[in-house]
């Protein structure tokens, strides 16, 4: 039987820590969201300021990050490519600013963002990702 690395509680702080910092040194209100590599929610934060549906859709683009591996962005990019692959079977969103967490080439889950432009919501993400590793 292979051995899979996880994510601790421990990780998820740090990288909540560092999106954090990085939203608020710009000034961004926004939704962070870290999932396990099932798209289970492990922690999840709305910075004061940031509308309630942020929530939901930073989870959603984490939840999408995780299970399908890949970055938001390249589902956005695929449907401005091809406009049918929307109806892709993604279990949250297509567009950017949620980043799978890849430790010793297993995904162990993701983190999204949402409540600015989508690439400063990845900018968001992607502080967390390097807190990681």
């Amino acid at each position: 039987m292979r051995q899979k690395p996880a994510l601790t509680s421990a990780d998820a702080h740090k990288m909540m820590d560092a999106c954090k910092a990085e939203a608020q040194k710009n000034k961004w209100n926004v939704a962070i969201a870290i999932v396990d590599d099932s798209g289970s929610v492990i922690l999840l934060e709305r910075l004061d300021g940031c509308g309630a549906i942020s929530s939901d859709v930073a989870v959603k683009k984490a939840q999408t990050a995780a299970l399908t591996k890949r970055p938001t962005k390249f589902f956005e990019d695929r449907v401005k490519e091809r406009p049918g692959f929307v109806t892709f079977p993604t279990p949250g969103v297509m567009f950017q600013g949620g980043l799978p967490l890849v430790h010793q080439n297993e995904c162990v889950g993701a983190i999204g963002v949402s409540g600015v432009q989508s690439h400063e919501d990845e900018q968001v993400a992607q502080a967390g990702v390097n807190v990681l590793g």
